[in-house]
């Protein structure tokens, strides 16, 4: 059985991960799984959208707790394999960021620790209303400082702080309302409404929609004027896409695109 089962549906790629004994926690294999699906993706230019969601009762309940236990064997009591571990959850949280195609979290059931972390980085999200949010390894002992990196980035921060500090979680509206999810719907309706935000933008020209994923996360780093300047000369190399001049022309004329993408 795959930890990550793919499905096509056109230019859409769907991912779920299939763990669901383990509340699809982010374990050694499945983080190796996640990012080989990943990096397929990426080389794959007819893939336009990416959706990712978890089979079972959860989205993803975090780090593997149990390995993380039984890495304090180690003679270092667990120092060099903690450093690999967050080492390897970070580039897979920076391999989401930067994949090509824009990648939607189809959240259900719990999102909790690494899995909340994994919803703040996609670019965005689709929760089913019966969702629970939370950075909660404080009440274990272990303050979620990685994952409070994506979550800093999407929510106010006294929102992401209280989260933090207190372990509490909070229910889908309330994810929606601070800014963590893009759309709260019936849990029925998860798959379809995922579905049809998957949809409109595959319909977009594939070429813009990446080289905009990328600008959009670079001129977040910069300062006012130098973001500007780099969005510009993005602009420049968007405008010169044969693509975008038939576009152009396309709306000018009155008529539907002929996009080679």
């Amino acid at each position: 059985m795959a930890l990550v089962d793919e499905a096509r549906r056109g230019a859409v790629l769907d991912l779920t991960m299939n763990a669901p004994e383990r509340l699809n926690a982010l374990s050694d294999e499945m983080m190796a799984a996640l990012s080989a699906a990943l990096d397929a993706a990426a080389a794959d230019p007819s893939v336009k959208v990416v959706t990712l969601g978890g089979a079972g009762r959860a989205f993803c309940a975090g780090h593997d707790l149990r390995q993380m236990q039984a890495a304090r064997q180690a003679e270092d009591g667990g120092a060099a394999a903690f450093a690999d571990l967050f080492r390897r959850c970070t580039d897979l949280m920076l391999k989401v960021r930067d994949l090509p195609q824009p990648v939607i979290a189809r959240v259900h059931g719990i999102a909790a620790a690494a899995g909340c972390q994994l919803v703040a980085t996609c670019d965005m999200a689709v929760a089913a209303e019966d969702t629970r949010f939370g950075v909660n390894g404080v009440n274990i002992g272990l303050f979620c400082s990685t994952p409070m990196v994506a979550l800093t980035r999407n929510v106010p921060r006294k929102r992401a702080f209280e989260m933090l500090v207190t372990g509490a979680f909070l229910d889908a509206p309330r994810a929606a309302e601070i800014g963590l999810v893009n759309r709260v719907v019936p849990a029925a309706a998860l798959a379809a409404e995922t579905a049809t935000l998957a949809d409109t933008v595959a319909e977009k020209l594939g070429s813009a929609v990446r080289i905009g994923k990328r600008a959009f996360y670079a001129q977040a780093e910069l300062p006012l004027e130098a973001a500007y300047a780099h969005t510009g000369e993005v602009m420049v190399t968007n405008m010169l896409d044969a693509d975008t001049a038939e576009g152009i022309a396309a709306f000018l004329e009155k008529r539907d695109p002929d996009w080679r993408q």
